[in-house]
This record gives structure tokens, sequence and C-alpha cells, in this order.
């Protein structure tokens, strides 16, 4: 069984016992967390949203808070003594999918 959820602006597919990385979510690690907002069920039936599955959740549980690696931009003008770097690292949560609830 299967299921495709909205998180973070993007949408996600999931099984039970996968591991996945989203978007920063405002948790601690070791909670639980509830999406409401699942798109498609898949399995023996499937079910598909308009836009949204009634009554479908997916619970996930959460192993890490982290930060991915350094991506570094460099933006240079030539013959103009200009450039200029710059880092980011994207903040990210670790869940591990615990259970599919259509």
């Amino acid at each position: 069984m299967y299921a495709i959820i909205k998180t973070g602006g993007k949408q996600v597919k999931v099984e039970v016992g996968q591991t996945i990385f989203v978007e920063k979510l405002d948790v601690e690690e070791g909670a639980k967390v509830t999406f409401d907002e699942v798109v498609l069920v898949g399995g023996e039936e499937t079910k598909v949203g308009t836009p949204l599955v009634e009554g479908a959740t997916v619970e996930a549980t959460v192993e890490k808070q982290g930060r991915d690696k350094k991506v570094v931009t460099f933006r240079y003008r030539r013959r103009k003594d200009s450039h200029r770097k710059q880092g980011h690292r994207q903040p990210y949560t670790k869940l591990t999918i615990d259970a599919i609830n259509a």
C-alpha cells in the first residue's frame, strides 16, 4: 500500500516503513506527525482524491531535524572586479512512515 501526500509545497509518494526527507516541520525528534492532505491512496483498491481523499491520513515519526550539505552560489562579472560567493544549507526533517489509514 502506498500514498501520495502534500507537505512543504511538494507531493511525496510514501510507503509504510519508508524513510523520507521533507521540508522542515516544527516538531521535536521522536514526536508523531499526522498528514491529512492525502492526494492518492494506492494498493489493491486505488482511491484518487478530488482534490483530497476523504478521511485518509498518514502517520509518521520524526527521526531527526537537520540541514543539507552546503550549496555554494558564485556570481561573477568578468572584467568588472565584481564577484559574490554565497552559501546556503536547507533545513530538513527526516521521517519514518508508520501507517497509512485510508
